[in-house]
Formats: C-alpha cells, structure tokens, sequence
C-alpha cells in the first residue's frame, strides 16, 4: 500500500485521487499514519471470484469428514 505525507498529499491530492488503486493510499503525519484512502465500492464486489484458479478444493465441502452410524429404532 502506497504512504504519503499529509503535505504531499495535499499538494497531488487531485492527481492522486484520479491514479488510486484498490489498496488505497495511506496517509500519514510525522510518519505515523493518521488515515487511508480507498476507492468507493472495493468493500466486496471485486473480491468475488479473486481467488478463481488459485486454490485448489480437495474432498467434499459439503461433509465433516466423519461417517455416522445411526441406528435404527
């Protein structure tokens, strides 16, 4: 995630806010970050599907792993 100084910011604020990307931008005071910038809207809808083809799913996701044995009365 991109850091900034709260003086910079101001000065490119503009350009910065037209170039921001989905981590955002932190700002911060003295070095210690006093805020962050994120696009509107990132809060979930991009994460659908983010992880396709990168995780494999092995077994049933459905089912605990354990077998029952229920008997019959």
């Amino acid at each position: 995630m991109k850091r900034i100084g709260a003086a910079k910011f101001k000065e490119q604020c503009l350009a910065l806010l037209d170039d921001l990307t989905p981590e955002g931008i932190v700002i911060t005071k003295h070095g210690k970050p006093v805020a962050r910038v994120v696009p509107i809207g990132y809060e979930g809808a991009e994460l659908i599907g983010c992880l396709e083809d990168k995780i494999e799913i092995r077994g049933d996701l459905e089912s605990t792993g354990l077998t029952w044995n229920v008997a019959e009365p």
